[in-house]
């Protein structure tokens, strides 16, 4: 009997011995994509004005990423890029492009991803995953070929459209094909007040957006807390208009704000706009600690690979659109005041720009069983390599095809061994613009739309990560390398030309 004992026991320890040799994977994958977040606007990037602690114990718990981009400077084409895994040279969006204007039938959403188009989320529902998204989709309208019910979400709640999403306070949202009332009087999220006094109740409704859909998220997390989910959560703060609950902007200084912004920049005034833009990072901070806590009331929290980034920079300002940095404290567009915060942490470019202030973002990634914790990785990475690195973390097989690099590794605190691969972006809005990284070296062509078009630049970002010294004159072999790239690397795209080679 004791012999059997002992056999058993050996038997038992070389299963358990076995089993920890293969490599630990997070059983859940909650992704949460802020809007319009500036690289500078959280406590742990530097911000000092703007109270995030609930994001900032994200980085403290998890790694902070200081080189990672978007895949595009604007909304549709950068989800388009992260849930497709294609750079903006294979994209299928590479704009904010209206539905209605190529399809009509379609009052509300954006340009539709094609129906055979393969996302993130099919790949992790066909291994088994629940998979919902809650918050903003913008890759087409209900109905059309990129509904996000026919590209792998079992559920979708919240806005299908960005133009909707421009007021937190609408007449409705959308549970995957059905219209769900949400305001009987919606509050627009554009107007102009140029006289008397302005009150931040008028434009005030009864039910906030964001609220609501974030509960629906709790929601999904309980229902699937004992089996694998991909919970996509692409939330719309900071993204004007400037409607935060009115109890939130309470909790910043009166003196901030000296003058009203009246909306003449587009979007609805606000008493206090300086105020009211950090409280909507607040109340984005604080959505972050409802799900955080929702997953450690579930039992799951440490079983949950939990991301937090941006799909762009912060929001242009007034001279934003020529790409130059914004240097007084003149009102931009919303109403929101970037260098009043240091919005961009002192990066060239905003929101529309592929300049480092309209690409760059931050990026915290949480999961303790093999992401150390309070740790900072300055390896570049970009939108594209979600798709491969999220299919690695779940031991998905990874389709091919994709653009993007698996930087799981990476993540868990590896060294990238080998080449990082040319980061590409080919954006033909904002006058037109392109940019390839390679390496430390970032080459940018912009004015591409414009009879002259603009000289290619070339800065050294580890060095000069504010792009104020341009070195093209010393690396020609440089742009003759980027320029190959892009011919190797960019399809043509009827709906979305650009010219970039002339």
């Amino acid at each position: 009997m004791r012999r059997l004992l002992t056999l058993l026991t050996l038997a038992v320890s070389t299963l358990f011995a076995a089993e920890s040799t293969e490599p630990a994977r997070p059983r859940n994958i909650v992704f949460i994509l802020a809007d319009d977040l500036g690289y500078g606007e959280l406590g742990c990037y530097g911000q000092t004005k703007i109270k995030t602690p609930n994001i900032d114990r994200l980085a403290a718990e998890g790694t902070r990423f200081t080189q990672h981009y978007s895949g595009a400077p604007v909304c549709a084409p950068a989800r388009c890029v992260l849930l497709t895994g294609k750079h903006l040279g294979h994209a299928e969006i590479r704009g904010n492009r209206q539905a209605k204007v190529s399809f009509p039938e379609f009052k509300e959403g954006q340009h539709p991803i094609a129906r055979e188009t393969v996302t993130l989320a099919q790949t992790l529902r066909q291994a088994g995953f629940a998979t919902g998204a809650m918050g903003k989709w913008g890759l087409g309208a209900v109905g059309s070929s990129g509904d996000p019910n026919l590209h792998g979400f079992d559920l979708f709640f919240g806005y299908n459209c960005q133009a909707e999403a421009h007021s937190y306070y609408p007449s409705h949202l959308w549970r995957n094909a059905t219209q769900v009332p949400l305001n009987e009087k919606p509050i627009p999220g554009h107007g102009t007040q140029p006289k008397g006094e302005v009150s931040a109740e008028k434009w005030t409704g009864k039910v906030h957006a964001s609220t609501v859909i974030v509960e629906e998220a709790v929601q999904f997390i309980e229902r699937n807390k004992s089996k694998p989910f991909f919970l996509y959560l692409p939330l719309t703060e900071p993204h004007a208009a400037l409607q935060p609950p009115i109890a939130a902007v309470d909790a910043y200084p009166k003196e901030w704000d000296p003058v009203p912004y009246r909306g003449e920049n587009g979007y609805t005034p606000h008493p206090r706009p300086r105020a009211a833009y950090a409280a909507i990072i607040s109340e984005l901070d604080r959505h972050v600690g409802r799900v955080r806590t929702a997953l450690e009331q579930a039992g799951i929290l440490d079983d949950t690979l939990i991301v937090f980034t941006s799909d762009n920079g912060t929001t242009h300002g007034p001279f934003a659109k020529k790409d130059a940095k914004q240097t007084t404290n003149t009102f931009g567009i919303g109403g929101v005041d970037a260098t009043f915060f240091n919005s961009v942490a002192g990066l060239r470019g905003l929101k529309g720009s592929v300049y480092e202030g309209g690409l760059r973002v931050p990026l915290i990634v949480r999961w303790p069983k093999e992401v150390k914790a309070g740790t900072v990785n300055e390896t570049p990475s970009y939108f594209a390599d979600w798709y491969p690195t999220l299919c690695a973390a779940s031991g998905v097989a990874i389709p091919k095809g994709l653009d993007g690099q698996n930087l799981w590794s990476v993540i868990k605190g590896t060294p990238l061994t080998g080449p990082r691969l040319p980061m590409i972006w080919v954006y033909p809005e904002y006058g037109g613009q392109v940019a390839v990284r390679m390496g430390n070296l970032k080459i940018v062509r912009r004015n591409l739309l414009s009879k002259v078009p603009g000289d290619w630049e070339v800065y050294a970002i580890s060095s000069d990560p504010y792009e104020t010294q341009d070195i093209a004159a010393q690396n020609a072999p440089a742009i003759a390398k980027a320029r190959q790239i892009l011919r190797a690397q960019t399809q043509p795209n009827a709906l979305f030309p650009l010219e970039w080679d002339k």
